[in-house]
């Protein structure tokens, strides 16, 4: 029983990695975070902008020698996976250069899917191995759950929107009926005066 108990802490202790980021990253702006690898370590970036203009940013990973490694632009969600051909620090970065006045809202998470030391043991207690699995499918579930709490806040913010587009034109419609309408009334009226002439 204790030793489950053991296991379960180790798998909420694993939990504690899988916390999104949030950043917010001004127009012209670029913020750059670095992972330490080591050769045949395999790191995995996911993004995805939540909030500002057309949603897209520029997304790059460099190796230590600033060769880059992979460069998409104007994405608006994306994973991108390396492998690290040596040992060093790679950087991944986030531009918002094209962007001349809206700032943007970006969640990313970084997984370290599989370290080289722990393909190297040859042998995992079968237990480690699917507390392994379960919080890689946790870390998954996760993953996905803010996804679709970010596309909400976008769905919401694009509704409210329509909402007050629909309503200031409604009242600009009642306006101009009201306009035509009394407009009608004042002409039919003169229309149908007799003048008389002296």
């Amino acid at each position: 029983m204790s030793r489950s108990l053991v296991y379960t802490f180790a798998a909420l202790c694993l939990l504690a990695v899988v916390n999104a980021i949030h950043i917010d990253l001004p127009a012209h702006g670029k913020e750059c975070f670095f992972e330490d690898l080591k050769q045949g370590d395999k790191m995995t970036v996911t993004f995805q902008v939540g909030e500002g203009g057309n949603l897209d940013i520029d997304f790059w990973i460099q190796d230590p020698q600033d060769r880059v490694l992979k460069s998409v632009a104007r994405e608006q969600m994306g994973t991108h996976a390396i492998e690290a051909a040596q040992d060093g620090r790679h950087t991944y970065c986030f531009g918002n250069q094209m962007s001349s006045i809206t700032a943007k809202s970006i969640n990313f998470n970084v997984h370290d899917k599989q370290k080289v030391e722990a393909s190297a043991k040859e042998h995992i207690d079968p237990i480690q191995r699917e507390i392994q699995e379960l919080a890689d499918s946790i870390y998954a579930v996760k993953a996905e759950q803010e996804y679709i709490v970010v596309r909400e806040r976008q769905h919401r913010d694009t509704a409210e929107s329509t909402n007050a587009r629909v309503k200031w034109w409604s009242l600009g419609q009642l306006a101009l009926l009201a306009a035509v309408c009394f407009w009608q009334v004042i002409y039919l009226k003169r229309f149908f005066e007799v003048k008389r002439v002296v």
